[in-house]
């Protein structure tokens, strides 16, 4: 038995199986008593936005400045296709990278402005290692318990970046039970 007693930390028995190796959402995820490795991206509040912007417009101004000095060196050589090459190869990469940049941008603000409402859902969940579920306890603020997947789809919706879940994540395709999205 866990040295923590029955029901684990806080006495908490899943709705679904009626088992004890339960554990808040962020100690199954990350840490100590964490259960499973695999939980971590399965468990997320979110979408992590730290810096990408910043290494998408340092990669892009290294590819502009490639088509300058393509187009330098056309100028110096008097090769008119290098010129209009490399200037058309630093504007498209230019123009390129003020778009990836904004949408990073874009992408951080709705993970910002969503981090409230994730949180709000995500603290009091619990997940159960015998049923491979998450529940909340008080059955607030939902009733009843989710595969993991339905609830990174739950929260991710609710907090508005549901757009963000990564292609080939399975909480893409996972199917939430009706009334519990406000935004469907």
């Amino acid at each position: 038995m866990d040295s923590e007693g029955a029901g684990g930390p806080a006495g908490v028995v899943c709705p679904g199986c009626g088992g004890v190796e339960t554990r808040p959402v962020e100690l199954a995820r990350t840490g100590k008593g964490a259960m499973r490795d695999d939980l971590y991206g399965r468990l997320a509040p979110g979408p992590d936005k730290a810096g990408d912007g910043c290494l998408h417009f340092a990669e892009g101004m290294v590819l502009t400045g490639l088509g300058i000095a393509l187009g330098y060196a056309g100028l110096r050589q008097g090769d008119p296709l290098y010129l209009a090459g490399g200037a058309a190869l630093a504007l498209l990469c230019l123009v390129g990278t003020i778009v990836v940049v904004r949408g990073d941008g874009r992408e951080k603000a709705a993970a910002e402005a969503g981090a409230p409402r994730a949180e709000g859902l995500w603290r009091p969940a619990h997940y159960c290692s015998g049923c491979v579920s998450v529940f909340c306890p008080d059955g607030v603020p939902w009733r009843g318990a989710l595969t993991p997947e339905q609830f990174k789809k739950f929260v991710w919706t609710e907090a508005g970046y549901a757009g963000q879940l990564p292609a080939g994540d399975k909480a893409r395709d996972a199917t939430v039970p009706s009334g519990l999205l406000s935004r469907q």
